[in-house]
This record gives C-alpha cells, sequence and structure tokens, in this order.
C-alpha cells in the first residue's frame, strides 16, 4: 500500500515537472521549438546581406519561460537566450557547455548582480531577481562574421 502512495504521489507531481523543450547550446535545435516556432521565431534574422546568417527559433517552457535558439544553417545553434520568471534548467540549455557556466559562476565574487563571464570558447550573460530572469550565452567561434551577440536580442 505505501509503494502505490508513492507512486500515486509521484505520477501526480509529473505534470509540474517542467519539461525541457529546447536544445542544448553547440546542438541542433531543440524539437518543440522546430515543430512549433512562433510567428517571430519562424522568420530568418535580418541580415545585411540576401541570406540571413542565421535563424531564431522561440519556445516557451511549463514555467513560462521564453527560450530563443540562435541556429546556423548548418543546424547548430551557436547562441541561447532566455527570459522569464524563473532561470530555464541550465544544465539543459547549456549542454556540454554547463560545466563553464559553473566555473564562470565561482570566479569572483558576484553576490546578487549580473553573471557576465567567459572566454573565447563560452561566454555568458545573466542577470535577474525574484520574477524576472533572462540572459543569454553564445559560443564565439560559432558567431556568424558581422553579427554582434548583444544585437541577437
Amino acid at each position: 500500500m505505501r509503494l502505490f502512495k508513492i507512486a500515486m504521489l509521484a505520477a501526480s507531481l509529473l505534470p509540474l515537472l517542467p519539461l525541457s523543450s529546447y536544445a542544448a547550446l553547440g546542438g541542433a535545435p531543440g524539437v518543440a521549438a522546430a515543430a512549433a516556432p512562433t510567428a517571430a521565431g519562424s522568420q530568418p534574422a535580418s541580415a545585411t546581406t540576401g541570406t540571413a546568417p542565421y535563424s531564431v527559433r522561440e519556445s516557451v517552457d511549463a514555467n513560462g519561460v521564453t527560450v530563443r535558439e540562435y541556429v546556423l544553417p548548418s543546424n547548430v545553434v551557436f547562441a541561447v537566450s532566455w527570459s522569464g520568471p524563473v532561470r530555464p534548467n541550465m544544465r539543459t540549455l547549456l549542454g556540454s557547455y554547463f560545466g563553464n557556466y559553473v566555473a564562470a559562476g565561482q570566479s569572483g565574487v558576484h553576490g546578487s548582480g549580473p553573471l557576465v563571464e567567459g572566454n573565447g570558447e563560452f561566454r555568458i550573460e545573466s542577470t535577474g531577481r525574484l520574477g524576472n530572469f533572462s540572459g543569454m550565452a553564445w559560443l564565439p567561434r560559432l558567431v556568424p562574421a558581422g553579427v554582434r551577440p548583444g544585437d541577437l536580442d
């Protein structure tokens, strides 16, 4: 009987767990984002030439966090940005670069201020307070020529 109660509790909590519908940085775009982009997210980003150097895919997770994936024509996510009432699951969002995020958070004293760290391999800018979190992470080596990460949002 006790096992049954535990199973019922776990099943009732499953819908409350956020499901990751976005890709990891450096990987292919997320399935949900590719399947149902928003009207803004389905259009390629503007560029100075006739061909856009990247496209933007946008999704909203179960917690109301908007995640934008910046995708190269080779179908690789070179940057991600987020905004919402909570931070997204950073381990899922950053994928193999999560260790860089952890290291960036441990370097120096940040207190409650913004996190702006990185190197030639990985950059992150993250800020937030209760109910309002936002940030961006990108891979400098993959950013298309002529594109500034600060202009992506």
